[in-house]
């Protein structure tokens, strides 16, 4: 009779084991055997042969922004908060190299220190790199991409236990790791493509819808940076904590935000005027959310985009008054990406909300299904109803990112149940 097998000693790593993580907005949980905290590469190295040998499947978790069940194992849940830092900045050709585990906010400093700058950054800059890049997060802007279509290489441990560089000369490789959801392996290091750094001013107003939709095309057009979150009750406003003229009725109104590079002299033009800012483009985007809440954030193409959000207005008037989260849009250009949501169309986005506590689940059914005939995609970590034939269906290199994936990962040591069931 064969003895049980008896599992090796874990790693000289930090680690704890069956330690209780949950996200930033509550509504996913994990138990793994081991939470692991490595602080080096070949630490990194360790623990993944040690989970291939014991046949423990590994998921690394980031800042933990994600609202899908990314992340979740019962195996080894690895923290690479430790390996961290921007490693080389090329003023001359604008590449910059950092480690996986590096956060949005600590790029600012020394790429501007460099010369340069991201050419773009969302509302939250906590993510780390490997995270955002792996959800295609974004920011706002017709002419500029998500994190990922920045990224010119990277070097990933794969399932093989193997170490791998991806260049520009990788190109199917190189296109499914831009979006990969942590499921090619672990991103040690990323190369992205960065800009020449450059100043921002704030504008921020507070039109009625009709004044909105009258110059959406113009908005979306003239500014490097647009976007706005429509606003249906008066505790609208408030649930994302956005600040509002005193007296101003906010309902029907959306809370606009424009931003425009300008040449500032930062010994006497700087400003932190609320509304009206105009710093380093890293400080302006610095910012986020301080109130949970549980997002759901769908892609529309570009020439859909208004009439999507109004048919959103109506849903939300006619079959959902309770629910009082803004719709916020945004703008996003057309990348290439195997998994990018904006691969081969430019893009609206459109993201609604659900209070944590409360059963949101019908309205976001609902929305799910209104934008369906938009063809709309999802962003991979927020909530979404996609399903495998769906996804096969939205993205043409859906079959390539597949065969690619499971190159790098043939028995599925980087997958959890969740992205099992979306892409193996």
């Amino acid at each position: 009779m064969a003895l049980p097998h008896a599992r090796a000693t874990f790693p000289d790593v930090p680690h704890q084991e069956h330690p209780q993580w949950s996200n930033w907005g509550g509504n996913q949980t994990a138990t793994p055997t081991y939470g692991a905290r490595p602080r080096t590469e070949s630490e990194v190295l360790a623990v993944t042969r040690f989970a291939i040998k014991e046949g423990l499947p590994v998921r690394v978790v980031g800042a933990g922004h994600s609202f899908t069940p990314l992340v979740q194992t019962g195996g080894i849940l690895m923290d690479l908060s430790e390996i961290s830092g921007v490693t080389g900045a090329d003023t001359t050709t604008g590449r910059v190299r950092a480690l996986g585990g590096t956060p949005i906010s600590a790029f600012g400093e020394p790429l501007w220190n460099a010369g340069l700058s991201l050419s773009n950054q969302g509302d939250i800059d906590k993510q780390t790199i490997a995270g955002a890049t792996a959800t295609a997060t974004h920011g706002s802007g017709i002419g500029l991409g998500s994190f990922s279509s920045s990224v010119r290489g990277a070097r990933i441990l794969n399932g093989h236990g193997e170490i791998v560089e991806i260049s520009e000369s990788d190109v199917d490789e190189l296109q499914a790791a831009k979006v990969s959801l942590g499921t090619l392996g672990i991103v040690l290091e990323v190369e992205l493509q960065a800009i020449a750094r450059y100043h921002l001013e704030e504008e921020i107003t507070y039109p009625t819808w009709a004044e909105t939709s009258e110059t959406w095309d113009r908005d979306i057009k003239n500014n490097r940076h647009y976007s706005f979150l429509w606003c249906q009750g008066e505790e609208s406003a408030g649930l994302y904590e956005l600040p509002t003229p005193d007296g101003l009725s906010m309902v029907n109104r959306s809370y606009t935000k424009k931003y425009n590079a300008v040449e500032l002299n930062e010994n006497t033009d700087l400003s932190s005027v609320e509304g009206a800012r105009r710093d380093r483009a890293y400080r302006i985007y610095a910012g986020g959310f301080g109130l949970p809440f549980h997002e759901l954030e769908y892609y529309v193409p570009i020439e859909q985009g208004m009439e999507a959000v109004e048919r959103l207005q109506e849903l939300i008037r006619n079959d959902h008054p309770d629910q009082k989260y803004p719709i916020e849009v945004r703008f996003v250009k057309a990348e290439d990406g195997f998994l990018s949501p904006f691969q081969g169309r430019d893009t609206t986005v459109l993201s609604v909300s659900g209070a944590p506590g409360t059963n949101y689940w019908p309205y976001l059914r609902d929305v799910d299904a209104l934008l369906q005939d938009y063809d709309a995609r999802a962003h991979w970590g927020k909530i979404h109803f996609l399903t495998r034939d769906r996804i096969a269906a939205l993205y043409p290199d859906f079959e390539k990112f597949r065969t690619v994936r499971a190159e790098f990962d043939p028995n599925g040591v980087f997958l959890n149940d969740h992205t099992r069931s979306l892409l193996a």
